[in-house]
């Protein structure tokens, strides 16, 4: 007798635990380099605007230049950058590689800390709480305060930069990083934050990226890809907040098509790796123990452990 629905998706989500935390064992090990590199260029950039010409410098001519360019494109870019968009991408890589996904919780954590423990520690102020209206191009909302650092540059740099962690490509790596910078100078294009803001919400998240990605795979700390229903509770919280990506724009309209593309795929495609298509092997397996198989592929038993096999084995 065939064991019931809820029996077999607790069975599949644990097997696919233990194909990801296998995978894991081929990712490479070099990722950190190139984080450390990013997060000290973004370091030494930020660090020189500032000791040259304060923390203001830069912004009036980099908004100046960036409005060259579609407001509708900025916006598009800036909401690579929006912490919904991440959880919501996280669920395309959730099932296959839960170690991604549980690095990019961690340093989701640390990257968290990092920017809340700053903003009201420095409070710093934005441009339209600075600078006049006719001054310079505003996109979006009239933001005032807690310029430091960018939240935006920070998430960017977390998603990207756990990726470019595990990519094997170096050419993939420069396109994630180059992605992350534009998320980042967006920023500066939509007039709500300094280019100083920019160049320490990307350092600190490459480095929250990089110690993420090393202390998940800590004994003690890879609970995510060890215990199912933390790594479920994740994949949960993703979900909601893929939810909200589509209740809401971020005061970007322009960008809106990509946040409901993103927002409506990322759920489908969620509900159908740990629901819809766990269930259909299980109906398979059920049909062929009772013989519905039978005259096909041989026998119910036979063709049940085929594709438990296939299940089990990483593809």
């Amino acid at each position: 007798m065939t064991e019931g629905p809820l029996a077999a998706l607790a069975k599949d989500w644990r097997a696919g635990l233990a194909a990801g935390r296998a995978r894991a064992l081929g990712y490479p090990r070099d990722g950190g380099l190139w984080l450390g590199a990013f997060a000290l260029a973004c370091l030494a950039t930020g660090s020189g605007l500032f000791a040259c010409c304060g923390y203001h410098s830069g912004f009036l001519a980099a908004n100046a230049t960036a409005h060259q360019l579609p407001d509708g494109l900025w916006q598009t870019l800036t909401v690579l950058g929006d912490e919904r968009l991440a959880f919501a991408l996280s669920l395309f890589i959730a099932r296959r590689h839960p170690q991604i996904f549980w690095s990019l919780i961690v340093a989701a954590l640390l990257a968290s800390a990092y920017t809340h423990g700053l903003k009201p520690l420095f409070e710093a102020a934005r441009p339209p709480a600075v600078l006049a209206a006719d001054d310079f191009h505003l996109i979006g909302r009239r933001l005032r305060h807690n310029a430091f650092p960018s939240g935006h540059s920070v998430t960017a740099a977390v998603l990207y930069g756990t990726l470019v962690y595990y990519i094997r490509s170096w050419r993939w790596r420069l396109v994630l990083l180059v992605i992350a910078l534009a998320a980042g100078l967006s920023r500066i294009a939509v007039g709500v934050h300094w280019p100083v803001d920019v160049a320490a919400g990307l350092c600190g998240g490459a480095l929250a990226a990089w110690i993420g990605a090393r202390l998940s795979r800590t004994r003690t700390l890879n609970w995510g890809v060890r215990d199912v229903s933390i790594h479920l509770a994740m994949v949960t919280l993703a979900g909601i907040m893929a939810v909200a990506l589509l209740l809401w724009d971020g005061g970007y309209p322009a960008a809106a098509w990509l946040q409901y593309l993103i927002g409506l795929t990322s759920l489908g495609y969620a509900l159908a790796a740990y629901l819809l298509w766990p269930l259909a092997r299980w109906g398979r397996r059920a049909l062929g123990q009772d013989g519905g198989y039978a005259g096909k592929t041989g026998t119910g038993p036979q063709t049940d452990s085929m594709v438990v096999l296939g299940r089990v084995v990483p593809r």
